[in-house]
């Protein structure tokens, strides 16, 4: 058990699964107390119930702004307090290119990842606005970053949560209300559907597969008092990616070239 957020309340969202899961599970080990915000009740309530005590299960529609409004009551309730909230919920769109989406799953998309986070940030502030300020994290992805073919409503989704979570740590600032962004990379989990070897050994410099607990570690650096003087960033938890392709591919391509002069 560690100290990083004692005495801290919190709240995930989308907190049943992948990184969700990952990081209620930091954050309890890191002292905090900690509500699990989900549309998926039974492994919700199950994640909740293993941890007993320290965590409580909401079922939440973070496109409610009801809901949500519902959520932070509960928290405060059950808890005496909100210190962390973390806009993890989200959902991807059809692995699809361009001329070829019919963009069906849209209003879903944005609504989930973009309404979403806008909501959770706003009814999280209201509160800490009386109490203090606190620490305000949101999930966007490389794929806000890095353009690329095909997923064209996801991607906008996570570029916009990064935008959005700049202008908003100004707007909240004067509160003592921090918000920063992380984007992670190739992460195994519910949502992905690809093989990630091929995409890590292509795409990311550091050849080493990440998981959910790298994600969850770099949420608990924000969420604590050592970020205190932090707000307003972009922290791609990646391997590198956003930085550009790994050395052996650059090797690969000035082969070519050259084999191309010759």
């Amino acid at each position: 058990m560690g100290e990083e957020l004692a005495g801290k309340v919190a709240i995930v969202t989308g907190g049943a699964s992948g990184i969700g899961r990952a990081t209620v599970e930091r954050f309890v080990d890191e002292g905090a107390r900690v509500v699990v915000a989900d549309v998926d009740v039974d492994a919700g309530q199950a994640l909740a119930d293993g941890l007993p005590d320290v965590t409580a299960f909401k079922n939440t529609d973070v496109t409610n702004d009801q809901q949500v409004q519902a959520l932070i009551d509960f928290t405060v309730e059950r808890f005496g307090g909100l210190h962390v909230m973390f806009n993890n919920a989200g959902v991807a769109s059809a692995m699809t290119r361009l001329l070829h989406d019919d963009f069906s799953d849209f209003d879903r998309v944005m609504k989930v990842n973009i309404l979403g986070v806008m909501l959770g940030t706003q009814r999280a502030a209201r509160h800490m606005k009386e109490h203090g300020g606190g620490s305000i994290v949101n999930c966007a992805s490389i794929a806000g970053i890095n353009a690329g073919a095909g997923l064209a409503s996801y991607r906008a989704s996570k570029a916009a949560v990064i935008h959005l979570s700049r202008s908003m740590a100004i707007d909240l600032a004067q509160y003592q209300i921090r918000v920063n962004c992380i984007a992670p990379g190739q992460i195994q989990t519910g949502m992905t559907s690809y093989d990630l070897d091929a995409v890590i050994r292509f795409t990311q410099p550091l050849q080493r597969h990440g998981g959910t607990d790298d994600v969850a570690n770099a949420v608990v650096y924000l969420a604590s008092d050592r970020s205190a003087q932090v707000t307003g960033i972009l922290l791609p938890i990646d391997g590198g990616t956003t930085a550009g392709p790994p050395a052996s591919q650059l090797k690969l391509m000035l082969g070519a070239a050259s084999e191309r002069q010759e």
